[in-house]
């Protein structure tokens, strides 16, 4: 699916969305005029956008901030979030250090392990972590999903800063870095090594499944799946100082490579988990952090 155009519903956004547009080197387009019509004028704008690609995307500024519609069978629109409501209710009331993935990365009561997220996607996962206590480095090397989570970041915190402090300690400790993980994986220095390194790479769709919901079968179009993922976790275990981390679906293969230490195995999903060394108690992230 191709990216086509970036459409602004509202004009003094123009500026902005011309910053965007320039960097994917895109047509801006002004979409006041279709902003609080109902989303089938909306969608149907879009579509118009599209230069007769039967299924394409296109990035849409509005006042929540920056989104990927897709056009076409799936139609949908993806952004980044760090503070509507499901995010801050699981944030607030999610379980905690209980939680599957905390379980996974280590993350017990003084222990807040820095984390690489080498394959961030939209940043739930490393949103969890920092929420939990971590510092997060995000990694994504997609041009269109960084860009997503650039803005995402930036509409938290502008929401934070309104709103909810405490949102923004949560975000102090998230890190996003344009780079290409594999190469940022093997070329890290020793001073900058993470505790934990943690994985989620693309898994090609079971297409026939009615279980793949509709954002994610869209997810895949764009990002492709990571026909180097067994390179990251070779790479991931010569940088991590402690372990390293896989989330998996739960019927899919191990990465190849040594057999995982242990894997947390819940309904939909697993973590596959590489210990290197145990983590030590009074491991503070933080505190590292400013050394």
């Amino acid at each position: 699916m191709k990216l086509t155009s970036l459409v602004y519903l509202d004009p003094a956004l123009q500026a902005t969305a011309q910053q965007w547009a320039s960097r994917f080197a895109l047509p801006c387009v002004d979409g006041s005029s279709v902003a609080m019509a109902k989303p089938k004028f909306l969608q149907r704008f879009l579509v118009d956008q599209c230069a007769g690609e039967a299924e394409a995307f296109v990035l849409v500024l509005g006042d929540e901030g920056l989104a990927l519609h897709a056009v076409g069978p799936d139609s949908v629109s993806i952004r980044a979030d760090f503070h509507g409501p499901t995010v801050t209710y699981r944030r607030k009331q999610g379980g905690g250090k209980g939680q599957m993935i905390a379980k996974a990365v280590g993350l017990r009561s003084g222990v807040s392990p820095r984390v690489l997220d080498a394959t961030a996607g939209l940043g739930s996962d490393a949103f969890v972590l920092s929420s939990l206590g971590c510092q997060v480095t995000l990694l994504e090397r997609v041009p269109v999903v960084r860009a997503l989570l650039e803005d995402g970041l930036v509409q938290a915190r502008i929401f934070g800063a309104a709103q909810d402090p405490g949102l923004l300690e949560v975000l102090d400790r998230m890190a996003l870095v344009e780079a290409d993980s594999l190469n940022y994986l093997r070329e890290i220095s020793e001073l900058e090594r993470p505790d934990v390194v943690y994985l989620d790479p693309m898994f090609p769709v079971r297409t026939k499944s009615a279980m793949v919901k509709k954002e994610m079968r869209v997810f895949h179009s764009l990002v492709g799946t990571d026909s180097d993922a067994d390179g990251l976790l070779e790479a991931a275990l010569s940088c991590a100082r402690y372990r390293v981390v896989v989330k998996r679906p739960r019927i899919a293969p191990a990465l190849v490579g040594p057999p995982p230490s242990h894997v947390l195995e819940g309904k939909s999903n697993r973590y596959d988990v590489y210990t290197l060394e145990k983590l030590p108690d009074g491991l503070n992230a933080i505190a590292r952090s400013h050394r």
